[in-house]
């Protein structure tokens, strides 16, 4: 098997492939670009559904206590079902519509909230996001964008390098300490989102590329709904920070 390819997204990491159960030779029984589309598909059709569920439930209240039990169950169950299918792959036919499931109720919920201070901007956020998706697709596809190696490490440097001072931010949360410029509305807050949500969309380049090398390894066919949630991975991730822009940049008008 060939040397695989590197990618910053914890769920496509550069052993993925490696040593999985399942025979590499079946034919009938390997990865497809076209399945893992269409697995991609249905964990966003997965996401989709429970985001309009807790959606529904907070502007019918206008109460963010009534979606916040959901929201807590989204993150602590997807956080235990990604960590399950990163470290089980196998388990990614199971796992990786649960964990879909289990997100959307996270991204309704704080949708609609921003969605009441900012009327317009979930729609602006879900346009841009799948916008994005779809451009940087056809420019990989037509070879506009190419994955060497110097771009590889480029991007993992950066999305380590923002993982990071998260972390950061939220030990120092706990002492009452707040990156004040960089998490308001002025020069430094936008510029500092506007790099985020641009490494965040690079991350869905070394994605594809990484997929494609999964296919071309004959990787096993449930890698095919595990293709499809580190996509899911780098989408929900581009599209919280799209929203995080947008209201910073809402809050300036």
């Amino acid at each position: 098997m060939p040397q695989l390819m590197r990618t910053s997204n914890p769920a496509l990491g550069d052993k993925t492939f490696t040593g999985l159960p399942g025979a590499y030779g079946d034919l009938s029984n390997r990865m497809t670009l076209n399945g893992t589309v269409n697995k991609t598909g249905i964990l966003l059709v997965c996401a989709v559904a429970t985001a309009g569920w807790t959606w529904m439930q907070f502007v019918q209240s206008r109460d963010i206590s009534t979606v916040t039990p959901w929201m807590l169950l989204g993150m602590i169950g997807g956080l235990i079902c990604a960590m399950v299918t990163i470290f089980k792959k196998e388990w990614a036919p199971v796992t990786a519509p649960a964990y879909a499931l289990l997100e959307g109720l996270v991204l309704g919920g704080l949708s609609a909230v921003f969605e009441l201070r900012y009327p317009g901007i979930a729609i602006q956020a879900v346009s841009l996001t799948f916008g994005t998706l779809f451009v940087l697709l056809f420019a990989y596809r037509t070879g506009i964008i190419k994955v060497t190696e110097k771009f590889r490490l480029g991007v993992v440097a950066a999305t380590g390098a923002i993982a990071l001072f998260y972390l950061l931010q939220m030990i120092l949360g706990f002492f009452h300490f707040q990156f004040t410029s960089i998490n308001g509305s002025g020069i430094i807050g936008i510029g500092f989102s506007l790099i985020v949500v641009g490494v965040a969309a690079l991350n869905l380049v070394l994605d594809f590329d990484f997929i494609e090398t999964g296919v071309r390894v004959g990787a096993p066919k449930y890698m095919e709904w595990y293709g499809a949630f580190g996509i899911l991975v780098t989408l929900v991730w581009l599209y919280l920070e799209i929203l995080r822009l947008l209201s910073k940049l809402q809050r300036r008008n």
